[in-house]
């Protein structure tokens, strides 16, 4: 399994039974969401957060109507929380597409985030269990806390490698701990299991967040959808140019941090990535890809080796070698 296509055969009869459930979540009577709806449908990502709540219940268990309401609730509010960071950003592509907000507009596109919110509410409290409407509201805090910090450290152009692990265990590695968590419940009253998975969760999260960082040190725009260096013009401060701080003179850190607040040119691009390249901070950040892919990879050790466990350790490899 090296692709993710491969993975999801492991799941296929799952992720139709899913792909069901969420269009008839997403619907209304209203011509403009239906629309707006069908092009996220249509554009919508790799699917990772509802795949992981599938994965999870079927390591330790079958999974139920519950689940894939889950899976949908779940997909809701991280699509609900794309939709709005594109607003933030002002971002006019999402995944090589136009955003919603470069579609149309702003306006209609925080009120298309906050139909999807509310979406999910009503999806969670269909499950009629208050655990998971709470776990869901505490991955929804933490998501938006996670943003905040980053915001804020952005415009300090001051961050430590603890709080970078902070802000991505906060605005990524926090829904996909929860996706996992989450499906293992409505299959499992066993405590460990849901444990077991949240943990496998979160550290999968972590890797993710480092690599999709990292992408944007090596990336293509074309397989990207974004230009490389994005995270430069945006002011973010990730792993690979924090490990490079903590390396450099203080003349050297000044030098970096005076580009990036005057807004990055492409010579000021290549002028951070040289920087990085000398401190070895992409082989740094590597390295805790590596760490916490393997640690994700432990959370499942003790399960038996099923065609669904072999499918996540798969989509883990995966995580860390993807192009985009």
């Amino acid at each position: 399994m090296n692709s993710l296509k491969e993975i999801k055969k492991a799941l296929e009869t799952e992720l139709q039974e899913f792909d069901q459930v969420f269009k008839k979540i997403l619907s209304s009577n209203v011509f403009l969401i239906d629309t707006i709806a069908k092009y996220i449908i249509k554009n919508k990502g790799k699917g990772i957060r509802p795949l992981l709540v599938l994965m999870s219940a079927k390591l330790v268990g079958k999974p139920v109507y519950e689940t894939y309401l889950v899976a949908s609730v779940v997909e809701l509010l991280h699509t609900a929380s794309l939709v709005h960071d594109d607003v933030v950003d002002n971002a006019l592509v999402r995944r090589g597409f136009p955003s919603i907000n470069a579609m149309w507009k702003n306006k209609i596109a925080v009120l298309m985030g906050d139909y999807l919110l509310s979406k999910c509410l009503i999806g969670a409290t269909k499950t009629g269990s208050l655990e998971v409407m709470n776990k869901l509201a505490m991955a929804s805090k933490r998501l938006s806390k996670g943003e905040l910090m980053q915001i804020e450290k952005a415009r300090q152009l001051k961050i430590t490698e603890e709080e970078y692990f902070d802000i991505i265990s906060n605005k990524t590695a926090a829904l996909m701990g929860t996706a996992a968590e989450l499906g293992a419940i409505t299959v499992s009253e066993n405590e460990e299991d849901h444990r077991n998975l949240k943990n496998f969760g979160e550290n999968l999260g972590i890797a993710f967040q480092i690599k999709d960082d990292l992408l944007d040190y090596y990336g293509h725009q074309k397989i990207l959808g974004k230009p490389v260096g994005n995270d430069f013009k945006d002011k973010k401060i990730t792993l690979p140019l924090i490990h490079a701080f903590n390396q450099a003179s203080r003349k050297e850190i000044s030098n970096v941090k005076r580009r990036l607040k005057k807004g990055v040119s492409q010579k000021d691009v290549e002028y951070i990535l040289d920087f990085v390249a000398q401190y070895n901070g992409i082989n740094y950040a590597e390295q805790k890809l590596q760490e916490y892919s393997e640690k994700a990879k432990q959370c499942i050790a003790v399960y038996d080796d099923t065609e669904v466990k072999k499918a996540m350790e798969a989509f883990v490899d995966f995580t860390i070698n993807r192009a985009k």
